[in-house]
């Protein structure tokens, strides 16, 4: 099998020597060159064309958003953002995801050398899931899915050892969301696309704590619907989405007939917090029939238990088709256990969620 062509574009010589060994330890993988701007970049793409490229946003003579943006218009290849975790980056990160990145690994300004050689592992695996992202009409073969150090059981009790969920106290509709990789452009497809009234959303996206708040605000600012950060104790309204700040689980709760969230902290599940099996699972338990289950783009299986609980629970689930999906991951793995009711592209999905609860507040 033929090793991953990786180009790595960093102005620090720091982060080409490092990441170059670590993605370099792996058989698999081959480093054709390591260069401080894309202006090189460029040069060398003409001799051998990447399957990956590791992209930092700062970048002297061409920044690196300029360079992706032309790259995505004019030779869509898949691009795992290292960026520095600060506030006036996370902007830059986000457009970045807007523009057709994969994914984002950040990087801290101080101990750089030690938390790349921490994390190697993390960037191999960025770039061999971005080496089988879809990235418009171009097929990719998902790979085997890592088994999860921790379930939902490690923040949430399952449904048979849950103390009583009386699922039908309320007829009120909620829709739950799921994605990771290629998310980003996945959600603001859909929820642009949603009307002012439509039923409550909650959305777990995986993404880095500081950047959730501003892909929400973001996101307000293209949707008819409101669209922000939760925070705890949220209610879960009509016309209103709330999405889960990284670096923090979310779960479905009630007060009465009505429905909050719950955001807190707790251990990695499925090596990730925010996790969906998490949200999918408290909505199985206190929605129950009432709730509409949405599985999208992203690498792995996380979300995949959660909507089979769902499924079981009476909820409506549907997966994003493998058409239109960045990475066949997580919808796969859905469909593989059974819980899903039906598959749709991502363009049918805002439709799907509409004619669940037409009538949002009331079922």
């Amino acid at each position: 099998m033929a090793r991953i062509k990786v180009l790595l574009i960093d102005d620090s010589a720091v982060v080409r020597q490092v990441a170059r060994a670590a993605l370099e330890a792996d058989s698999g993988i081959e480093v054709i060159a390591a260069v401080a701007d894309p202006v090189f970049a460029l040069e060398r793409m003409k001799l051998v064309w990447p399957d990956v490229i590791v992209l930092d946003i700062e970048t002297p003579r061409m920044d690196g958003l300029t360079f992706l943006r032309r790259l995505m218009a004019e030779r869509p290849t898949p691009v795992v953002i290292c960026s520095t975790l600060a506030e006036h980056g996370a902007k830059a990160t986000l457009a970045a995801l807007a523009a057709g990145a994969v994914s984002v690994i950040t990087k801290p300004r101080l101990g750089l050398r030690q938390f790349l050689k921490d994390c190697s592992d993390d960037i191999v695996a960025a770039v061999r899931a971005a080496s089988r992202a879809r990235l418009r009409s171009v097929p990719a073969a998902p790979g085997p899915v890592a088994p999860p150090r921790l379930t939902a059981d490690a923040v949430l009790a399952s449904a048979t050892a849950a103390h009583g969920s009386a699922l039908d106290r309320t007829t009120e509709a909620v829709i739950a969301i799921g994605t990771s990789t290629g998310g980003t452009t996945a959600l603001e497809s859909v929820l642009s696309a949603l009307p002012a009234l439509c039923a409550g959303i909650v959305v777990v996206q995986h993404m880095p704590e500081m950047f959730t708040a501003m892909f929400a605000d973001r996101l307000n600012g293209l949707c008819n619907i409101e669209v922000r950060e939760a925070r705890d104790g949220d209610r879960v309204l009509p016309g209103r989405a709330l999405i889960a700040p990284g670096g923090r689980h979310m779960m479905l709760t009630r007060c009465g007939a009505r429905y909050q969230v719950s955001v807190s902290d707790g251990p990695l599940v499925n090596r990730h917090k925010p996790s969906v099996d998490v949200l999918f699972r408290s909505v199985a338990q206190i929605a129950g029939r009432n709730a509409l289950g949405v599985i999208m783009t992203g690498m792995g299986d996380d979300g995949a238990r959660g909507m089979k609980e769902m499924h079981d629970a009476g909820a409506a689930t549907i997966a994003e088709d493998e058409s239109t999906c960045v990475v066949f991951g997580m919808p796969k793995e859905a469909i593989r256990l059974g819980g899903v009711g039906k598959v749709v592209p991502l363009a049918q999905i805002p439709r799907e969620i509409v004619a669940f609860a037409p009538n949002p507040g009331l079922r």
